[in-house]
This record gives structure tokens, C-alpha cells and sequence, in this order.
């Protein structure tokens, strides 16, 4: 969601995008930020300032005397330099401290207005030394300045919740979906806006959804995947080292043992395991400092374990004797519990990490779930423990591979670190850090050449057939750069692109590990990763924690050097997005809540956003000059869906205290005037929407009890209903020069028949219904997306067989004249609803299918215009990224929400590109 005005500074973080108050950095701290280097020169700079905030990112070399207790001191200095880092200590609530193998110290505070945590506020102190001699290194992470967002919620538990839930996007996973209550949080966009987060589940399976609901108005604010499966790769199955004498666990009963298994291709492993009370035994490993337990669900669904503590009638993996049966391998239970044993040794060992949660935390498998009784073939970390497919006809099951188990379990040790925000840039720094470990823990463990073909490959082996390279989902090596590759996406793809971007900046680490020491760059890695990322932080930010590790960890200039290049080739540098080669202008950054959809009309734009005074309706020019005025009051209402006549703004405001009901409202674009209602329903039978308006005319349809009306207020008159013939209703809705039109839906026989409609308010009756139309071939079809423009009607004819392109269609509003502007067997015909048309041109979305290969820029949605006389369609924009909500001008201009840049934004363009 937009912060207004749009020379603040800002970041993405999805559904509703976070934006910080631009305030300036005092002059002595305006050092050089991090960049590429000069030959001989330190590539870490004194000071990062902060995006948008007073709080610098990030200050190192540092050496400044902070004796007493880490917590105590790390605050201390933070308190005793106000000037320089700009936080209020008081907001700051220590998370704990973590000791690294040279005896640094990274102290991690949170930060919480009135109590309430900060999404993505925490900030870092890192110190050396002990007792007297205790210093400050350097310091740094996000701290949002200006907040002011009220700590009491306004609307009650129960409608938060359901706002939670009806986020999930398939229907029927809605029926008996559960909502975790995670408690309030602050979202820092500008003031801030009070939340409620919950982590929803539906009954019917699929994604896990993060969602934070708007405690003020109950509309949802953010929400993202909780988590994305994900397969990565295989090992030859290793032998664990042997069991050292344990006592047995006094509240199982359970004593260490040692046993053999077969693995999924048959092979016998050696097997730490415990000996039961009754003699018999289970896949778990006491030889450890993490507890290990493998489970074996049998085939029950993924539904049972994600998420959820392991079911109380799920077993171990178990055998009557130590030598367990061929089912233990087929079903991946050995090398389920051999991988994690291996993932905590390299990170005991290398790291000196004391299992996934640095507390040595218990570690739970669970292999052999099912997807609704059919093969999953992935595997994921849900929160708590690794859950493994079964695999099924072309797959191993999951567990096979090694680099599956490092990457999934390393979610868990970015959980417990930076808690990367699974969404845009930070999620794929997630996904990143994922895959590199994953590759790293396997090489390390079978002995590989870092220069090994296999070596940067995820998934290589899962495949019960087909080569190495076929098989693997995805490759560290596969060169990708942030202006060449970056896939510009909205967040209801793959979450912003976690996994479609995450090789750039995977690849720049591993780089590093092949031009570094291993071993070095392991510990470079974790470094920035346990003690420098923070949960909001994009790919500068990675590239400046990897480069601060890097000193931290004592690397010479050289190897400096050779940090920042790596970064340098995969197009990680300070203003890359910038260097993406855009042909639109930005009239508004980061708009990305799915119910700011933008109106222009006559040069004014107006969209749903969040300012100073908080989230309502604001409006501006599209010369991007001039400050955006609010619309909308502030009641604590739900104000979005707008439409405009470039004089007056109308839309629907909904939400709010119990009883407050909906409500149909206009106000001028100038800001000057008041706001007015124009109709107002306080039953909860009752669903407002489709609100139009030109001139002194407005129209907006009533739904009640799965039927639909249209309804006219003129020159400010009570608004009245508009005939409509028994059991017919109505959908969309348009309105121009004394005309509205509508899509009106009847059943006629067994045949449900869907038509465009028009009403004339001079003559007071219905002109025209034009006969739905069906391409050749293509079977039954409907309207949809209709609008009034240049005296005509347009509408897209849509195929009920949605693989089948659509009709673009115009006619005279008395019912003749029907032509084709875009035919469907036009290669630029459109496969969606969304049209868009001025008096001279008309503007729709092409998109199509995922491709076979994975998504591409070229495949994610582009906008397209053609006259609205006929004529050859143009691409509107050569942006490669998507492009969404085109809404129409004066003219050929357009303004639209695009992607291009790894966030969404409210952009225009006044002329087609032409060819692209």
C-alpha cells in the first residue's frame, strides 16, 4: 500500500507494502554507503544510512569501551549516542545474545511501540572482548522512526479472525480453517498500523497463510505464504559416526542404541537408534546434543503434521530388533534420519551451532505423507519439523536427499536467526541461504570438488530416472543477475518471487564458496546471516551483512575484494533497480494490497493508500506534481474501490464498529469539499459495490441474498433502483454521458445466459442487450469487464473454456453495430477480464499459463492498447516485469500497477512502446 507522498522512502513487504518517513541523516554521519570498491579500498563503509528512516542501517568500525553485562552494554551505547543512531531505547526489548567460536558477541533487541513488536524492527550491537575490555564493534538493522499507530485494536477479536481467514484464497479450505493467534504487531508504514497476525490453515490442505488484520479498520493489511515446499538434492548415503555412550532418557525410558537400516535405494546404514522399555526399537538418536526422531506417517496426509504437533497416534519409525526392515528405506526413514543427523553436524562442527534453534532444541522428521492419498513429491520445514513426501511412480521420497534435509532444516536456523519475511526480496534471501547450505552441508559431507558438475545442483537425484541435471530444480551456477534475470512479480506469485529470484543472490554466495576457503565462506555466510540480517532486508542489505561478516571474520582486502565482486556479477550493487531500464513513471511506490485497485480520469488518479493520517482514499495528478490530498474521513472504515470523473471521486466504505454497515460515499477531488453519503445500508444481508460516477450521476449495485440490482442517484436525489425483469441480476456495472451499463445474468431452461446491457437515464428504459457471442469452436461463453467509452459499449466475450482466447467486442449503445476490436484468434487476444478504455483507445491485459520451464518475465501479465476505431494492438510497455489494473485516461495514457521492479507500483505512460 502507497505511502503518500511518494517521495518518501519505502519497501515492499507484499500485500500491503511497508513504507518509512524519509528523514534525514545528520551530515556527520553522511558517509559513502556501500558500493563497489576502490582497488585498495575496504568495501565496508563507516555507515549504511537507513531507507526512509532516521535510524542508520548500519555503523562499523567501531571501538568504543561498553563494559558490563552484553544486553546492558549494547544498550548503554545505543542510549549514550542519540545523535548518531536515532532510537528511542525504551522501544527496544533485548531477544538475546549469541556468542560466535572467536568470542564475538552479537546482542539482538526488538523493537515495540507501546509494547506491540515492530514487523521487521530489530536492531543489532555487536561487541568484542570481555569485562573492562568489552568494546563495541559496530551496530545496525531497521528501527522505524515517527511511529504513532494506536496500541488499543477498534474492532472486535471474532471479525479479525474472520478477515484471517477469508484471505485464504481456494473457498473451500475456508469451512473449519483454523487461525493461530500470534498476537498485535505493529506494520512501520509511515505511523504504523496496529495488526492482529495470524498464521491461517484451510481444512482442504495447500498453502499456510501469514495474515495481519487491520485492528482499526478489520481489513487485511499483509499476508504471504507461510511457507513453500521446495526439493533440493541427494547424497550417497553416509554413515554416521558412532554412537558414544549416553544414559537413557528418564521420561521415555528410551536407552541409546545402535542398529542398521536400509535406505530408500536398498543399501544398509548404519543407524544411531533407541532400545524401547519393551525391548523393541525407534529411529531416535540420543547420541546427539538435539534429540533426533524420525516419525513415519503411513501415508496419512501432509494436513496432519503441517503445522500442528505430531499427532499422539503417529509413531517413530520402529523395529523389532536393531536391524530394521526394507520398509524403513522404502518409506525414507533412514535417510531422513541420517540427513538430519548429518545437517546438525556440519552445523555443530563448522559453525558451532547447537542445533536448528541454537538451544539444542529437539529435531522431529516426519517421511511417507501423502497429498489427499496421491504421491507428494516435495518436502518442507513447518515451523517445527521436517515433513517428507512419500515421492510416488518418477520420485525417491524426499528425504533421499541431502541438500533437501540442509535446505528445509536451514529455514529453521533462518527462523531462529533473521526471520526473513517469506515474501519479495527477503524471501529470497531465505530461499537463498536455504540452498546454500543445503549444497554446501551435501558437498561437504560426500567429499565433492566445489568445481564438481554436481556441486551447484539442487534435486540432482530425486528422480528415479533421467540425468543429474535434468532432475535438478535448480542450479547455483546458473548465472542469473539482477538486470538480466529479476522477475518482477506480484506477491500472489511464488510470494514475490522467492524461489524465481533467489538464485541472484544464491549464486553471488556461492561464488564466494568457490573462490574463498569452504570453510571460510561458510562461516562468512552464517556470520551475516545469525548476526547481521534482519527480517525486512533486501539484497543490499544481504550484500552489506556478507561484507561486514567478511570483516568481522578477519578476511584480507583481497578477499574483501572478492566478496563484493561476486555480488558485483550477479547485479547485487547499490540502485540496481534503477538499472532495470523502465519506460513508465512512478507516480506512487509500493502499492500492493490487493484492494488498491487505482481510477483515473481527466489527469487525477485515486487510490487506496496510506498517509500521514493513515490508510483511506488519496488522490493526485498523474504529472506527479503536487502533494496527494485524502478523500476518505478517518472513521476507522474499510474505503477502497473507487471510480472518478477527474472532477468527483465516488466508492464504498464498509467496516467499522458493529452496526456501522456500508456506505456509498462522493467527495471532490479537491479536497475542499465534503464528503457525502449517497446511500447507506445497515443490514448485513446487504453487499454495496460497483460504484460509478459521471457528472452529477452516480450508480452502484445492492446484493442481497444472491441477488443483485442496479441503482441511480441523480443531482444528489435519493438513489432508486433501475427495472430489471424477474429473477435476472446484475454484475459489473458502467456509467458515462447519461448512459449505464451493466453485465446481466438470467437463467433461461438448463442454460445460465450472461449479456451486456444498456440503460439510457434520458429515456428511462433498457436500450440494448446484445446477444452473448461464441467464437467458432469455442463453445458457451459470457461478458465481462464492460465499459463506456467514445459513445460505445466494450466488453470481453469470455469462452467458458478458459484455454480458448477472448473476443474484445464494441457496439452503439442502441444495440448495433457489434464489432470485433481483438479477435480471439489474435496471437495479442486477451485471456482475462481486464479492460480499460478512453474515447480513443482500449487497453487490456494478455497473460497466459505458467509455462512448461517456470515463469519468465515474458510470461507474467503485459498490457496492450489498440484504437477504439480498430486497428493493430501495441504493447502499452516494454517493462518486463507484470503489469496489473490498467485503468484509462484522456487519450492513449494509462496508468497500472507494475511489478518490474521487485515491488508493486502505481505507474503511468501517456502513449503505446509500439513493439517491444
Amino acid at each position: 500500500m502507497p505511502r503518500l507522498p511518494s517521495t518518501a522512502g519505502t519497501f515492499a513487504v507484499g500485500a500491503a507494502a511497508v513504507v518509512m518517513l524519509a528523514l534525514a541523516v545528520p551530515p556527520a554521519l553522511a558517509l559513502p554507503a556501500a558500493g563497489a570498491p576502490a582497488p585498495d579500498a575496504d568495501p565496508v563503509p563507516a555507515l549504511v544510512d537507513g531507507t526512509g528512516t532516521a535510524a542508520p542501517q548500519l555503523v562499523t568500525g567501531l571501538s568504543e569501551p561498553a563494559p558490563g553485562d552484553p544486553a546492558g552494554a549494547a544498550l548503554a551505547h545505543l542510549a549514550a549516542h542519540p545523535d548518531r543512531y536515532r532510537i528511542d531505547t525504551g522501544e527496544l526489548a533485548a531477544l538475546g545474545s549469541t556468542t560466535g567460536p572467536d568470542g564475538r558477541r552479537t546482542v539482538r533487541f526488538e523493537q515495540r511501540h507501546g509494547g506491540i513488536p515492530v514487523l521487521g524492527g530489530q536492531y543489532l550491537v555487536h561487541l568484542s572482548g570481555q569485562g573492562a575490555g568489552q568494546k563495541v564493534e559496530s551496530a545496525g538493522g531497521r528501527y522505524f522512526t515517527g511511529l504513532s499507530a494506536p496500541t488499543t485494536p477498534a474492532v472486535p477479536a471474532e471479525a479479525l479472525r474472520r478477515a484471517a481467514v477469508a484471505e485464504l484464497p481456494d473457498p473451500p479450505a475456508r469451512a473449519g480453517a483454523t487461525a493461530e493467534d500470534h498476537g498485535p504487531v505493529i506494520l512501520p508504514d509511515g505511523p504504523g498500523r496496529l495488526t492482529e497476525h495470524y498464521t491461517v490453515r484451510g481444512t482442504a490442505g495447500g498453502t499456510a497463510r501469514e495474515v495481519y488484520v487491520d485492528a482499526t479498520t478489520g481489513a487485511v493489511a499483509l499476508a504471504h505464504d507461510a511457507r513453500a515446499p521446495r526439493p533440493a538434492a541427494d547424497p550417497a548415503p553416509a554413515t554416521p559416526a558412532p554412537a558414544t555412550p549416553a544414559p537413557a532418557d528418564p521420561g521415555t525410558g528410551l536407552q541409546p542404541a545402535t542398529g542398521t537400516a536400509p535406505d530408500a535405494h536398498g543399501r544398509s546404514a548404519a543407524v544411531n537408534i533407541a532400545k524401547r522399555a519393551d525391548g523393541t526399537y525407534q529411529l531416535t538418536d540420543l547420541t546427539r546434543p538435539a534429540t533426533v526422531t524420525t516419525y513415519d506417517a503411513a501415508g496419512r496426509d501432509t494436513g496432519d503434521f503441517d503445522g500442528v504437533p505430531v499427532p499422539a497416534d503417529a509413531a517413530p519409525a520402529s523395529s523389532p530388533a536393531p536391524a530394521f526392515p526394507a520398509a524403513t528405506g522404502d518409506d525414507g526413514a533412514t535417510d531422513a534420519h541420517v540427513n538430519a543427523g548429518l545437517v546438525l553436524d556440519f552445523y555443530r562442527d563448522r559453525l558451532g551451532r547447537n542445533g536448528l534453534d541454537g538451544q539444542g532444541g529437539a529435531i522431529v522428521s516426519v517421511v511417507n505423507v501423502s497429498d489427499g492419498g496421491k504421491p507428494f513429491p516435495n518436502a518442507f520445514w513447518d515451523g517445527s519439523k521436517m515433513v517428507y513426501g512419500s515421492g510416488g511412480q518418477n520420485f525417491y521420497p524426499f528425504s533421499v536427499a541431502l541438500d533437501v534435509a540442509g535446505h528445509e532444516m536451514t529455514h529453521g536456523v533462518v527462523q531462529h536467526t533473521a526471520k526473513l519475511l517469506y515474501l519479495n526480496q527477503s524471501g529470497a534471501m531465505d530461499e537463498a541461504i536455504a540452498d546454500y547450505f543445503g549444497n554446501a552441508i551435501e558437498v561437504t559431507a560426500r567429499g565433492l570438488a566445489m568445481d564438481d558438475p554436481a556441486a551447484a545442483l539442487l534435486g540432482e537425484s530425486l528422480c528415479r530416472t533421467g540425468t543429474p541435471q535434468a532432475c535438478a530444480t535448480r542450479r547455483l551456477d546458473d548465472h542469473r543477475t539482477t538486470t538480466a534475470d529479476f522477475l518482477g512479480t506480484r506477491y500472489s506469485i511464488d510470494s514475490g518471487g522467492v524461489h524465481l529470484n533467489s538464485t541472484i543472490f544464491g549464486g553471488a554466495l556461492w561464488d564466494i564458496r568457490r573462490t574463498l576457503d569452504p570453510l571460510t565462506a561458510d562461516r562468512v555466510v552464517y556470520h551475516a546471516l545469525a548476526d547481521y540480517l534482519t527480517p525486512l532486508d533486501d539484497f543490499q542489505a544481504g550484500r552489506d551483512a556478507v561484507l561486514a561478516a567478511g570483516r568481522d571474520q578477519g578476511l584480507d582486502k583481497r578477499q574483501l575484494r572478492a566478496l563484493a565482486a561476486a555480488f558485483d556479477a550477479h547485479g547485487i550493487r547499490p540502485g540496481w533497480q534503477r538499472r532495470l531500464g523502465t519506460d513508465s513513471r512512478i507516480l506512487l511506490q509500493n502499492v500492493s494490497n490487493g484492494m488498491a485497485t487505482p481510477a483515473v480520469a481527466r489527469g487525477h488518479w485515486v487510490i487506496l493508500g496510506d498517509g500521514a493520517a493513515g490508510t483511506g482514499l488519496y488522490t493526485g495528478t498523474v504529472d506527479g506534481h503536487g502533494t496527494p490530498v485524502r478523500l476518505s474521513p478517518e472513521d476507522g472504515r474499510i474505503h477502497s474501490w473507487a471510480a472518478t470523473d477527474g472532477t468527483n471521486a465516488v466508492w464504498v466504505a464498509m467496516g467499522g464498529p458493529p452496526g456501522t454497515g456500508q456506505e456509498v460515499l462522493t467527495a471532490p477531488l479537491s479536497g475542499a469539499g465534503p464528503v457525502r453519503s449517497v446511500f447507506r445500508s445497515t443490514s448485513p444481508a446487504q453487499q454495496l459495490g460497483n460504484a460509478r460516477i459521471s457528472g452529477t450521476d452516480i450508480a452502484f449495485t445492492v446484493s442481497e441474498n444472491g441477488h443483485s440490482r442496479p441503482y441511480l442517484s441523480r443531482d444528489g436525489a435519493a438513489p432508486v433502483a433501475l427495472p430489471l425483469p424477474e429473477g435476472h441480476d446484475v454484475s459489473e456495472l458502467a456509467l458515462k454521458d447519461g448512459l449505464v451499463a451493466w453485465t446481466e445474468t438470467w437463467q433461461d431452461g438448463d442454460q445460465w445466459v450472461t449479456v451486456p446491457t444498456v440503460y439510457s437515464v434520458a429515456a428511462g428504459k433498457v436500450t440494448a442487450r446484445y446477444p452473448a457471442h461464441a467464437p467458432a469452436g469455442s463453445g458457451p461463453s459470457s461478458a465481462g469487464s464492460l465499459t463506456l467509452a467514445g459513445g460505445r459499449l466494450l466488453w470481453v466475450d469470455l469462452p467458458v473454456d478458459r484455454t480458448v482466447r477472448s473476443t474484445i467486442r464494441s457496439a452503439a449503445p442502441d444495440g448495433s453495430g457489434v464489432v470485433d476490436l481483438v479477435g480471439a484468434g489474435s496471437p495479442n487476444a486477451p485471456r482475462s477480464t481486464t479492460l480499460a478504455a478512453s474515447d480513443q483507445a482500449v487497453t487490456y491485459r494478455v497473460e497466459g499459463d505458467k509455462p512448461a520451464g517456470g515463469w519468465t518475465n515474458a510470461a507474467l501479465p503485459k498490457l496492450w492498447q489498440v484504437p477504439l476505431a480498430g486497428g493493430t494492438p501495441q504493447r502499452l510497455s516494454c517493462n518486463r516485469g507484470g503489469q496489473y489494473e490498467a485503468a484509462a485516461d484522456q487519450g492513449t495514457r494509462v496508468v497500472w500497477l507494475d511489478a518490474t521492479v521487485g515491488r508493486t507500483d502505481l505507474v503511468v505512460r501517456d502513449r503505446p512502446a509500439g513493439t517491444c
